[in-house]
């Protein structure tokens, strides 16, 4: 916008410079001219006054030494014509061609002659001048002059030139003027625009000055820092709310759980013995349920410290971690590291609770005699980890809504699961600077991706995190992430597992 801005100064410069300019520079060599034709004319008059005797008695007398001394002294023609055109006298010939003809038509008709009107830098020729010679109302002849014109195009290139630069003068203070008043017009809406990327980043702290710029910008800068502290104390609260929530819930749902378990040995009838089951199932995945609900209002706080963790040894202790549940499902969980150490900076507990919701999803799906391939490896500047399985995959419209909250597939509704770990997933990643991708595996499957960035100085300096599994076990540290961006690009490319699963490892 800002060159815009001063592309549009300048061309209304442009068009002021040549309507004024442009007049200006023919009037100069207008005015150039006529000083030129008005001193041939004084002369030509003179030379005339001189001439007649010459003329009536046929003898040029000392006029040719006139002529010629004029010759001499300022390189101007000059020729003395009678009635019949023939030259009586010359300094150096006849002075013109057929400029000079035509001029001595007219001045041989009883009138005085010049031309041109004006002398333009890019025009040959001389400044021709006649005047007739009079005697008593008889016209005698003729005298012609014809004075190079060169001279009077550099003077009117001079003077071009002058206005040219001057010009350039006007046109460059025109656009250091543009460039300034383009950044005082556009600096706020420039810095609205960063602000509007660092809260998208996560630093929902960041305001607009609201006293720069002219004031309708001022305040458009305070209306939006109005909306962000709305906006901000909305999402503080809804954040709230779900994490008292849930923490609030777990005590009576546990004692509920507790109560019901207790009348396990009164129940006799086999039917109920089944529903007595059943309910204390549906305590479990309610408490699941909180357990996920919790740690995603956790994953969202505002702060979003990050720490310097090693991927490969967080990968190593999560695949340890899962691999009885993998053997318990006859499932192969297996671990490739191609790149160690692995540095990431991510938030604390990224990389170990994304990957117990990967793998939990990959075992849990993959089924018996199947294959989990979690990976390390670089990429793209950064660490990338993939977690492959060999389970049924997905489709392509349930690609892109697999990181929504609470979201599962129709055929995965029966499986255990809270339908957030993927949603948690994604919050991690994003307020780590890292991607979520989801794509379907070779031959059959589905491969999970992550990618966090490596970090920006020594692993071994002040940011390194002490411990590489990060933060702890029971859910992301307070600082995680204030990104509330649980969905993902819905393109094909990602997505999440048909099911969902707690983030929490099995002992």
């Amino acid at each position: 916008m800002r060159r815009r801005l001063v592309i549009s100064y300048l061309l209304l410069m442009a068009l002021v410079l040549l309507a004024l300019e442009t007049p200006l520079a023919a009037t100069l060599a207008t005015r150039e001219t006529d000083r030129v034709r008005a001193d041939r004319l004084a002369d030509a008059t003179r030379f005339a006054s001189l001439a007649r005797p010459a003329l009536r008695s046929g003898a040029p007398g000392s006029l040719g030494t006139e002529l010629r001394a004029y010759h001499q002294l300022y390189g101007i023609d000059a020729a003395v014509v009678d009635r019949e055109r023939r030259t009586v006298v010359s300094s150096a010939g006849w002075p013109v061609g057929a400029a000079g003809e035509e001029a001595l038509d007219v001045a041989l008709s009883g009138q005085q002659v010049s031309g041109p009107e004006s002398v333009w830098p890019w025009v040959d020729g001389p400044v021709v001048v006649a005047v007739p010679v009079n005697d008593g109302g008889e016209v005698l002849g003729a005298v012609v002059t014809a004075t190079p014109a060169d001279r009077v195009r550099r003077t009117v290139t001079a003077w071009w030139l002058l206005l040219a630069v001057i010009g350039l003068v006007a046109v460059s203070a025109c656009v250091l003027t543009a460039f300034g008043l383009a950044g005082w017009v556009l600096r706020p809406v420039t810095e609205l625009d960063a602000v509007t990327h660092e809260i998208a980043e996560g630093d929902r702290g960041a305001r607009v000055q609201h006293r720069l710029g002219p004031p309708e910008l001022r305040r458009l800068a305070a209306s939006f820092n109005n909306m962000a502290d709305v906006v901000s104390d909305v999402m503080d609260r809804q954040r709230a709310f779900v994490a008292h929530a849930s923490h609030q819930l777990r005590n009576p749902l546990t004692a509920l759980r507790l109560r019901v378990e207790e009348l396990g040995p009164s129940v006799t009838d086999p039917d109920g013995r089944i529903e007595h089951r059943l309910a204390l199932e549906e305590t479990d995945r309610l408490a699941l349920v909180l357990d996920a609900l919790l740690t995603l209002a956790r994953a969202e706080r505002t702060e979003n410290e990050r720490v310097v963790v090693d991927a490969a040894t967080v990968a190593a202790s999560r695949v340890a971690a899962w691999q009885p549940l993998a053997r318990h499902r006859a499932v192969t969980l297996r671990l490739a590291v191609q790149t160690t150490p692995a540095y990431a900076r991510t938030v604390p507990t990224a990389i170990d609770q994304s990957l117990d919701a990967l793998i939990d999803n990959a075992v849990k799906f993959s089924g018996a005699g199947g294959t989990v391939t979690v990976t390390v490896r670089g990429a793209d500047g950064g660490i990338g980890l993939e977690v492959r399985d060999t389970g049924p995959g997905m489709t392509e419209s349930q690609l892109g809504k697999a990181t929504e909250r609470f979201w599962r597939a129709p055929e995965a509704q029966n499986l255990d699961g809270a339908g957030l770990g993927l949603t948690i997933v994604a919050v991690l990643v994003d307020a780590s600077g890292g991607r979520l991708t989801m794509r379907p595996a070779e031959p059959r499957g589905l491969a999970a991706g992550l990618w966090f960035p490596a970090p920006a100085r020594d692993p071994a300096g002040p940011d390194a995190a002490p411990d590489p599994e990060g933060g702890d076990p029971d859910g992301p540290d307070p600082a995680a992430s204030d990104r509330a961006a649980a969905a993902v690009d819905p393109a094909p490319a990602v997505a999440t597992r048909p099911g969902d699963s707690s983030t929490s490892p099995p002992s």
